[in-house]
């Protein structure tokens, strides 16, 4: 499988050793595992030409595109990486280092075109022909409405960023005779309702030497020229500015050129090297990987053989306010609740006090001053506040309140077909899941009606394949369903159960916790069971998680899948089913 190269193991013991082979895996790659991103790997060509690895990004950006001049996925999340990639490729234009073979700079004012092609058909500014596939609208084949673009991190700078350096390049382009690309006419324009108003006034800030918000380290690219050098940003012990290495490369500026010793070219290099030239959107993820993969191996009963040094160095992270996902970043409540809730599964249950830092009066931010909601991330904390109150019941009157006002909170946010999104992942399984598990093991009977639905979805939405996702079928979404199926399994009695095994195939078998027919949920987690198992199962997933671009955290999704066939493979009715399939 290509998700961190994964040999999909069938047997159960093979299962659990793949499961410690994984978690031995994250001590040797303390950093993490991230694919790479088409908008960070754009950004370096045009701040760090200088960097290791120049061509090579050059030539993934040209590789990744889109037939119709696009890159990135659909329903809006095309935008950032287009808007980086061509400015990149126009960068590397304008500078003439496109690469070694002559007919290299052909082949980058071709995707260069083609991409201000496609962002003229999202953006107006330029005749253009049909709006590009990947911003279409699903209904009506024209544009998207920008209001409704993917909820990421910076995008109201980003976006206005790219714009602006976008038509400068044109007005170069416009003034140089027998330019590689024509730019007569063409001009992008503003997203409506975006401006560079909220840009301007955050790069006056980083000019006048102020402390900056620690979530705005994280893409201090959007600063532009007064980045370099900003002296209120101050590099980590290992390099790194904001966990990003666009953010990294920006600070840095021309002086990488200068000092071949300075620990912030020297992370950059160890990036860039990690995939040949391209880069993350964000690394090191160290907690969050750590955390995310413990939880996921954990819940789904696999009994890990954890290196003792990895618990503590997740215990001595979480601070009075948190713990971050890695050195840059701030603290944040998503992973501190994750690795809250995975210390206690494995027996070492740290008081959550670090979750008050991010309470408001009416949910748990993500960090303090968040513009917007995330629903999974206040049902990790249900997950930490109430798996610490069953391991430390003498502490759990302080906390029992918080879980049955999260519960109330996580139910209320569940759509009608029986779904829950989030701002944190593209897909809606992932949501589901966290929500779904979440209520099942703390929500209480008043969240039984919520993971029925949930269930009902599930079954609802199974591809003819077997497979589960928002755009085609994928090992993780179809991860996160059979979790959400297997694991509300464990709620029905064990007269059902019984009932269930002497007649797996009987369509009057008793009803799970989850209120659907065991046959059901059975069938539908051997065929997602076989669907693994299947060469289109072990395919390339996508990148689905949501930072400044879509990414794929590696041994996360693994991990998710590992459990998944975990579940069905202890399971003897998912069995017995699967081998009737």
């Amino acid at each position: 499988m290509s998700i961190g190269d994964l040999v999909v193991p069938e047997g159960a013991e093979a299962l659990v050793a793949a499961a410690d082979e994984l978690v031995a895996g994250l001590m040797a790659r303390p950093w993490g595992q991230v694919s790479p991103s088409v908008y960070e790997t754009g950004r370096l060509v045009t701040l760090a030409p200088w960097l290791a690895g120049h061509a090579e990004r050059i030539d993934f950006l040209v590789r990744t595109q889109h037939p119709d001049g696009s890159w990135g996925a659909p329903d809006g999340y095309g935008l950032v990486p287009t808007l980086s990639a061509t400015e990149a490729l126009l960068s590397a234009l304008s500078r003439g280092d496109t690469g070694s073979r002559p007919e290299t700079a052909a082949e980058v004012a071709g995707a260069a075109d083609r991409g201000l092609r496609a962002l003229s058909a999202w953006l107006g500014g330029a005749s253009s022909p049909a709006p590009a596939d990947h911003l279409r609208s699903s209904s009506s084949g024209t544009p998207v409405d920008v209001a409704a673009l993917p909820d990421m991190p910076a995008l109201d700078m980003i976006v206005p960023s790219l714009v602006v350096a976008i038509n400068e390049h044109l007005d170069a382009l416009d003034r140089t005779p027998g330019a590689a690309v024509d730019a007569a006419g063409r001009r992008l324009g503003m997203p409506p309702g975006m401006s560079t108003d909220r840009l301007a006034m955050v790069r006056a800030l980083v000019a006048s030497g102020a402390d900056l918000p620690e979530k705005l380290v994280h893409a201090l690219e959007i600063a532009g020229g007064v980045a370099s050098g900003a002296t209120a940003v101050r590099p980590t012990s290992i390099g790194t500015i904001g966990a990003s290495p666009a953010a990294t490369a920006a600070w840095l500026g021309d002086r990488g050129l200068l000092d071949p010793t300075d620990r912030s070219l020297r992370h950059l290099e160890a990036v860039a090297r990690r995939h040949g030239g391209p880069v993350p959107v964000g690394l090191p993820i160290t907690v969050f990987e750590r955390a995310w993969v413990l939880s996921w191996l954990a819940r789904a009963g696999i009994r890990l053989d954890v290196p003792p040094e990895m618990p503590a160095d997740i215990r001595a992270a979480i601070g009075p306010s948190g713990t971050p996902a890695g050195p840059g970043l701030p603290p944040d409540a998503d992973t501190t609740s994750v690795a809250l809730y995975a210390l206690a599964l494995l027996g070492v249950p740290c008081e959550p006090a670090g979750l008050w830092a991010f309470e408001t009066d009416t949910h748990f931010c993500t960090w303090p001053g968040e513009d917007g909601f995330s629903v999974s991330v206040n049902a990790h904390v249900l997950d930490a506040f109430g798996q610490y109150a069953v391991a430390r019941p003498d502490d759990a009157a302080r906390y029992l309140p918080y879980v049955r006002k999260l519960a109330v909170l996580v139910r209320d946010h569940q759509r009608p077909d029986g779904s829950w999104d989030d701002r944190w992942h593209a897909s809606p399984y992932y949501a589901t899941a966290c929500c779904t598990l979440a209520l099942a093991d703390f929500g209480g009977e008043e969240g039984a009606d919520a993971v029925r639905r949930a269930v009902r979805w599930v079954l609802s939405t199974q591809r003819p394949d077997g497979s589960w996702g928002r755009w085609e079928g994928t090992a993780e979404e179809t991860a996160y369903a059979m979790q959400i199926l297997l694991l509300t399994r464990h709620h029905q009695s064990a007269g059902a159960r019984d009932a269930e095994a002497t007649d797996a195939k009987a369509t009057g078998a008793k009803a799970t916790g989850a209120g659907v027919t065991g046959a059901e949920v059975t069938e539908a987690a051997a065929r997602g069971y076989a669907f693994l198992l299947e060469p289109a199962g072990q395919a390339e997933d996508p990148p689905l998680w949501h930072d400044k671009d879509l990414y794929l955290p590696v041994a996360i999704v693994r991990a998710a899948v590992l459990a998944a066939l975990h579940l069905a493979r202890t399971d003897p009715v998912v069995m017995e089913w699967y081998g009737q399939l």
